[in-house]
């Protein structure tokens, strides 16, 4: 099994059915594989607390491997990563935590590295489906998710609250129910993301 690949993570999880450490395993995983981060860490996640999440979710996982860690910052003849919208995702997460505790501090660094990926955030979070990821926010996000009333995807909804928080109404009508890109917001979350 390759080091940090989901599968290796899950062999070294305390606890394999967790949902929190599913999606912890699938971001470290995918942020592995973005070759422009100095991984495994996620972004911006100092390295003691991102030492601490292995230890309490993947005993001994970073003995095994002999793993140099990093903040997740960006490898030389990269371009840069997008600091500042990952910073704005972030501050919105850790702002509608349902409690201020270090798993929910370490979730709302998992899905603002998640959602610098390319496709629906479940997926960029390596999990198998968006229902896991709505059970996620809603533990650990709870006003956050009681926001999404029309169930629109995540990650467009993340950046939607990101737009109204700047004045910008990314929606061309003035209700999304009439908007001609209703579908990539509201639709159905299966394949390729938009």
């Amino acid at each position: 099994m390759e080091i940090l690949s989901y599968e290796w993570l899950m062999a070294h999880a305390q606890n394999p059915d967790d949902q929190l450490t599913q999606a912890f395993a699938g971001v470290i995983h995918s942020s592995r594989l973005n070759q422009c981060l100095e991984t495994p860490a996620m972004l911006g996640l100092a390295e003691e607390h991102f030492t601490s999440l292995m230890e309490s979710y993947f005993p001994r996982a970073l003995q095994n491997a002999g793993l140099r860690l990093s903040n997740g910052t960006g490898v030389p003849g990269c371009e840069a990563m997008r600091s500042e919208e990952f910073g704005d995702l972030l501050e919105l997460l850790l702002e509608h935590r349902t409690h201020p505790d270090k798993e929910s501090e370490w979730l709302a660094f998992a899905i603002a590295t998640a959602c610098m990926g390319n496709d629906h955030l479940y997926q960029d979070m390596g999990l198998p489906n968006r229902q896991i990821l709505s059970s996620l926010l809603s533990e650990y996000f709870t006003g956050l998710f009681a926001l999404n009333t029309g169930n629109m995807k995540w990650k467009k909804f993340f950046y939607k609250q990101l737009c109204n928080r700047s004045g910008v109404n990314a929606c061309r009508a003035p209700s999304c129910q009439v908007c001609a890109d209703y579908l990539k917001c509201f639709g159905p979350e299966d394949g390729p993301a938009n």
